[in-house]
């Protein structure tokens, strides 16, 4: 390409017609000189995958910045062109969404959890009357903190109290808190803390899903990867965390179903390796139940304005898929973009 990317076609939600030239890093619909027309058809705002903790191997290894470039050139081939990481091994390089070859990124620095809960060697454990200081802090270097509420079967929750003032810390900070949840007593914590996202929420009580709603608390229920374990622990022996596993992920399509139904506003995320496959949590999250226009809300434009974001309108960065055909009447196409830009640049 020897000018600046142009595309045009029908741009998503609204599948109106727009002719967009890029820039610099800005949409505009005004002419630039030597742009290039690189791709015509259905038009997505750059996909988002709102749960991904890239740059380690394997739980609890190091953050490793090599293989860091590596999983968010993963996300970029998918057309993933922002990530949220609600977790990382460490503080990410100051690369770390800002090179022009990696997606724009939100990050919660490493995770806060409890003392003998969580993986060894990730994350910080704060004594609960340090919590909300601790978790403030993060949160005026990143805007996100995130904190593990429960862990294993039989582990305590995070009390209510302690959580609300967490939430209260961090929204004085001017930030956001994402809370780690696997059990109906962990996701009930959170609804009545008002957390601002619950990632996973397996096993959550549906009837709390309208005070979910109500509270604005977003949900990003990692669905594919629940999913993908699943034939391989019904293999195991018969155990209590074994049952809890099986029994939460079989119930797990129909509370994100419910979920949608009740109002609440969801995310996208893949949550574990390997990474960029954001179409795969798109399309379970279809099968769930949620319509194919609202699966991909999730991943595109609506992940967009929770991260603040706009989409293809002029002003807005340069992101953008490109899909020969409506990707929501066939969400497989998600996986064949005709061209992906990223920062005004086309990467794919």
């Amino acid at each position: 390409m020897t000018g600046p990317p142009r595309v045009r076609g029908f741009a998503l939600p609204h599948g109106e017609p727009v002719d967009l030239f890029a820039d610099g890093d800005r949409w505009t619909t005004d002419p630039v000189p030597n742009a290039e027309l690189v791709a015509q058809g259905w038009l997505v705002p750059g996909l988002v995958d709102a749960h991904t903790h890239p740059g380690a191997a394997a739980p609890g290894d190091r953050l490793d910045h090599d293989l860091l470039r590596t999983h968010l050139h993963q996300h970029v081939d998918a057309g993933v062109t922002a990530i949220r990481s609600p977790g990382l091994a460490d503080d990410p390089p100051a690369w770390f969404g800002t090179d022009p070859d990696v997606p724009r990124a939100w990050h919660a620095g490493p995770w806060l959890a409890q003392a003998g809960q969580f993986f060894d060697g990730w994350g910080r454990r704060p004594a609960h009357a340090d919590l909300p200081a601790v978790a403030a802090a993060q949160a005026r270097r990143t805007g996100w903190a995130k904190i593990v509420g429960d862990w294993l079967v039989g582990d305590d929750v995070i009390p209510v109290d302690v959580l609300k003032a967490v939430v209260a810390a961090v929204h004085e900070a001017g930030g956001r808190l994402a809370m780690h949840s696997q059990h109906a007593a962990g996701g009930a914590a959170a609804v009545a803390a008002g957390v601002d996202s619950l990632e996973h929420g397996m096993g959550l009580d549906p009837a709390l899903l309208n005070d979910m709603a109500a509270h604005g608390t977003w949900f990003t229920p990692t669905l594919s990867t629940f999913q993908k374990s699943l034939p391989d622990v019904q293999k195991r022996e018969d155990s209590p965390r074994k049952r809890w596993y099986v029994n939460g992920t079989t119930a797990h399509p129909a509370l994100v179903a419910a979920a949608a139904e009740a109002g609440v506003r969801v995310l996208a995320g893949t949550d574990s390796l390997p990474h960029g496959r954001i179409v795969d949590e798109v399309r379970a999250l279809a099968a769930a139940g949620m319509r194919p226009h609202d699966a991909l809300a999730a991943a595109s434009w609506s992940a967009r304005t929770y991260l603040g974001l706009p989409g293809l309108e002029p002003g807005a960065p340069a992101d953008a898929v490109v899909y020969a055909e409506d990707p929501r009447t066939d969400l497989g196409q998600l996986a064949e973009p005709v061209a992906v830009i990223l920062r005004g640049r086309r990467v794919r």
